[in-house]
């Protein structure tokens, strides 16, 4: 394909993630209650509320909420889109990964999404406001809130993507996995700050609950790799 070619399919990509993109906002904005009160459960549950500064701030909630919400319900769909614009580029033995691609990204996205929601958003609440915020009185307002809760649930997200990052590198030849064996004391040191920045609780024990599905996931990628890296497809040749 020449370069006008490439631009064109990527303007026709955009377009269709557009297009799915509209349809997952339209689908979550019928159900905007429903996904503003799960967003705020995590303060409901330790008897607080949120309060808004501006007029707009509850229409902007319920747009970002229902924003968010379509997000997911686009992703598979946006994630093909994505995958038709750089398949062109792969062998065709590597055009069969469309499929574990597609699972293994929008799994892992929620599973992130699930640890920060049900595990880390709670405790990150009960420490900072309940523990060390009960001589004040709080005004969590909804700018602020959906600011603190989108970082922390699709960081999180994004953060348990790393396998199929891995993915991509390895295949590409961009890093191998001796390479990401090699510097695994590195690994381990960047998931510890990350665990210390987002664990509610000093204590080591708890830092080390949430430093390790992270640490697993690079040991995940680690095996991805290996798998499919272009060196052991070279060694399997040649052994044949």
């Amino acid at each position: 394909m020449s370069l006008m070619e490439h631009l064109e399919e990527l303007r026709k990509r955009i377009i269709h993630s557009a297009i799915y993109l509209a349809l997952g906002f339209i689908t979550a904005w019928i159900f905007h209650v429903r996904i503003v009160n799960f967003l705020q459960a995590p303060l409901s549950h330790i008897g607080k509320s949120l309060v808004f500064t501006h007029p707009m701030d509850a229409l902007n909630l319920d747009l970002q909420a229902s924003l968010l919400a379509g997000a997911i319900i686009a992703a598979p769909f946006i994630l093909y889109q994505v995958w038709l614009f750089i398949a062109p580029g792969l062998y065709q033995k590597e055009r069969r990964f469309v499929v574990p691609f597609m699972l293994a990204t929008v799994t892992l996205f929620l599973s992130g999404a699930v640890f920060g929601y049900y595990w880390v958003l709670p405790g990150a609440i009960k420490i900072l406001v309940v523990d060390i915020g009960h001589n004040f009185t709080p005004m969590i307002t909804i700018e602020d809130y959906t600011s603190f809760f989108l970082s922390l649930i699709l960081g999180l997200g994004v953060s348990f993507e790393l396998p199929v990052l891995i993915f991509f590198l390895a295949m590409f030849g961009i890093v191998s996995p001796r390479f990401l064996w090699k510097n695994i004391r590195y690994a381990i040191l960047a998931v510890f700050l990350v665990a210390a920045v987002i664990c509610p609780s000093p204590d080591p024990w708890t830092m080390c609950a949430y430093a390790l599905p992270m640490l697993s996931l690079y040991l995940v990628g680690i095996a991805v790799a290996w798998w499919v890296h272009p060196s052991r497809k070279r060694d399997k040749e040649v052994a044949s």
